[in-house]
């Protein structure tokens, strides 16, 4: 039964992650190409001479993106099924479909939304290159703080559901991961290195774009997986909800 999750999980994953490279490269390349003019205005401005790029940027737009995502979809996927087995049957007692959302609409907030919030993406051009190791440790800190943030939550919300009921247990757990976040939020240093000329709308383009590419790889990847799950646990399974 794992496996054919696991399997279910992958494909899931990769059918998202095409998905979510066209929409990156119909809407997000746009203000790539942008923020890359910019630099090159500025370079040329300073009277700098840009280095040529080891990779092209035609195949980095093209199959260096998709490779990326196809990379990226595959471990998700296998991920995202893993933590669907773990959680089933667990925590609440909803469809094998049903769980699958809402794990999906949960993972996106957890894992992208919060930390995106915090430390939004940014195109080329944006961040001086000294500060990139500094900006992904706040990066990861913020996701790994929002990801025990949930964990914790879920504990609660579980060991409130027997003595509240399970309503008012879902909304103090959502309560506790609420204010876990921002409190992480408000204590962590923000970072803000876009450059005063940069055009404002190429920057809330891209990010929007970003925005959308997660949320159309998240979407695209729960209804799949979705779909899987429902017709596997429920042709193989009755009774209790249990993964051999």
């Amino acid at each position: 039964m794992l496996r054919a999750l696991l399997l279910r999980g992958i494909l899931a994953g990769l059918c998202a992650s095409i998905l979510a490279t066209g929409f990156a490269i119909v809407v997000g390349e746009p203000q790539v190409g942008q923020a890359i003019s910019f630099e090159d205005q500025q370079a040329r401005a300073a009277g700098e001479t840009l280095m040529p790029a080891i990779v092209s940027r035609d195949v980095q737009s093209s199959v260096g993106l998709l490779t990326g995502a196809v990379v990226y979809g595959l471990s998700l996927g296998g991920l995202f099924s893993l933590l669907f087995a773990a959680l089933y049957g667990r925590v609440g007692r909803a469809s094998p479909a049903r769980t699958t959302m809402w794990l999906a609409a949960g993972a996106f907030v957890v894992v992208f939304l919060v930390p995106f919030l915090k430390y939004p993406a940014s195109p080329p051009s944006v961040g001086r290159p000294e500060t990139i190791g500094a900006r992904t440790e706040l990066y990861l800190l913020m996701l790994t703080w929002s990801v025990v943030a949930a964990a914790a939550a879920v504990r609660l919300g579980r060991w409130l559901a027997g003595r509240w009921g399970s309503t008012t247990a879902l909304l103090a757990s959502i309560a506790s991961f609420l204010v876990l976040v921002l409190a992480a939020g408000l204590v962590l240093p923000g970072v803000d290195e876009v450059p005063a000329a940069f055009p404002a709308v190429t920057l809330w383009n891209f990010r929007v774009a970003s925005l959308g590419t997660q949320a159309v790889m998240w979407t695209t990847m729960g209804l799949i997986f979705a779909a899987a799950s429902q017709r596997l646990m429920t042709g193989q399974t009755s009774g209790r909800r249990t993964l051999d």
